[in-house]
């Protein structure tokens, strides 16, 4: 019987173990989409803590205290930290086959070196002992990136944003690179014109431009792509509920933006059709600039609505939802594609209803000059655990080419989510030294071991240039 959170964990056989120890365990990490703050990074952060760095904004770990009729207080209120981390500790019992389980105990293993398992009992000996490594030098935000080799974090940045944090970074000679992405969803959300209005400003105020018609909207738009470019940027990130593509001409969405600047209500037409032309916009400033576009797609958001008005947004009150993708996604690919303009993509679903559909999409536009151009992301959110690896993994293994996949990212905000990377690297091991195992594929420790190096790290350097 294999000991939890032993060396072999998640590994099932001499293949895997191998593929895990020799090939991927050590390699660097490559985190190409993430929610970490730039300023935390700037500032080279000392965290409070372990409440400070491991619950705060954590909404993961809200729901399953809430769930285990935890007061909001504990979670997002005002109750001391170390009460906070108490709540918890009594809620990590109930987590078990939940993946907040292992990957409660994989960041207490890594960096803090804690060993024991997470529960009342233990909960004031593992915060101490926490506590006085965060209040150490080694335990900055810098130096938590340092212990995990990472190489690379792409974080996730509004246009309006100034990136003064990445900046600061760059100018520090900081050695891992930390670059931007351009998240433009609020230049797209007329549906609350008085928030949209709110938002036009700051984008002027960034921009240095006046925004008075769509035109003027476009070229701030422009002229902050430019700048990010300029920065480091990449890659963009678009957070969909579903694709827009609906047919649309030029005076009608001037006639839109128009209205939204009047403070005036806008119909679900309007809408879906200004939301097309928006996304369509950005598809040729990414292709102009060879980036890379991703989209996180299915998401229903802040489903209760009593919680978003005391808590906002991003707080553990969403879920996945169930529209449909296809066909929609096809017409604004399609669209790009006619004209030679569809850049690098990656597609993120959250509902696995739409995994094969989601990996056959993407080889409808390969072309043959990029390797993986059109790439099937990794378990988004709710399917970043086991099952959904496992799951994704094995639809673009049936319907496209693992070997081209631009492997895990964190998605986090948190800088022990780290692990994450080594838990996805533990399963793809696992998944493919069981094939081996099972005579589904050569014993030949160098052909798989190059590919599973290719997904871990060597193929998103390529992919992405870094």
């Amino acid at each position: 019987m294999k000991t939890f959170m032993g060396d072999d964990f998640l590994l099932d056989n001499k293949w895997a173990e191998r593929l895990y120890h020799e090939h991927a365990r050590d390699l660097p990490v490559i985190d190409y989409h993430c929610h970490l703050p730039p300023g935390d990074i700037a500032d080279d952060k000392k965290f409070a803590n372990l409440t400070n760095i491991w619950l705060d904004g954590d909404h993961y770990k809200w729901r399953a205290m809430r769930a285990c009729g935890i007061p909001e207080k504990y979670c997002t209120g005002d109750a001391p930290d170390d009460e906070k981390f108490k709540k918890w500790a009594e809620t990590v019992p109930y987590t078990l086959r939940n993946p907040l389980y292992h990957w409660t105990h994989m960041e207490l293993r890594r960096p803090f070196g804690i060993t024991r398992i997470l529960n009342p009992s233990t909960a004031d000996a593992i915060y101490r002992e926490a506590n006085e490594l965060l209040a150490t030098d080694s335990f900055t935000a810098r130096n938590i990136m340092r212990k995990f080799k990472v190489e690379v974090v792409c974080t996730t940045d509004d246009p309006a944003d100034s990136l003064a944090p990445h900046r600061q970074i760059k100018d520090d000679g900081f050695e891992i690179r930390v670059l931007p992405t351009w998240r433009p969803d609020k230049a797209m959300a007329i549906e609350d014109p008085e928030a949209y209005n709110r938002y036009v400003g700051q984008l002027e105020e960034a921009s240095g431009m006046t925004i008075s018609c769509y035109d003027d909207l476009m070229n701030a738009l422009q002229a902050r792509h430019d700048f990010f470019h300029s920065m480091g940027c990449r890659l963009s990130d678009h957070g969909l509920d579903r694709f827009y593509a609906d047919d649309f001409g030029d005076a009608g969405i001037r006639d839109i933006f128009k209205k939204v600047r009047a403070h005036q209500p806008v119909s679900a037409e309007m809408i879906s059709k200004f939301k097309s032309a928006m996304l369509y916009e950005f598809g040729l400033m990414d292709a102009e600039k060879g980036w890379t576009q991703q989209f996180h797609v299915g998401a229903l958001r802040n489903n209760s609505s009593r919680m978003y008005r005391q808590l906002g947004p991003d707080t553990g009150f969403d879920s996945i939802g169930d529209r449909e993708m296809g066909r929609s996604m096809s017409l604004f690919f399609d669209k790009l594609d006619q004209s030679d303009r569809l850049t690098k993509t990656i597609l993120y679903n959250l509902n696995p209803r739409d995994n094969a559909m989601m990996a056959t999409m993407a080889g409808n536009f390969n072309d043959g000059r990029i390797p993986g151009k059109m790439q099937y992301g990794s378990g988004w959110w709710f399917l970043d655990q086991k099952d959904g690896i496992e799951q994704q993994l094995n639809t673009l293994s049936g319907m496209g080419l693992l070997s081209q996949f631009v492997g895990m990212l964190t998605d986090s905000r948190s800088f022990l989510s780290y692990p994450r990377h080594d838990y996805f690297r533990r399963i793809l091991c696992n998944l493919i030294g069981t094939d081996m195992e099972n005579g589904e594929i050569p014993a030949d420790m160098e052909l798989a071991g190059r590919m599973t190096e290719d997904i871990c790290y060597y193929n998103a350097k390529r992919y992405f240039g870094f």
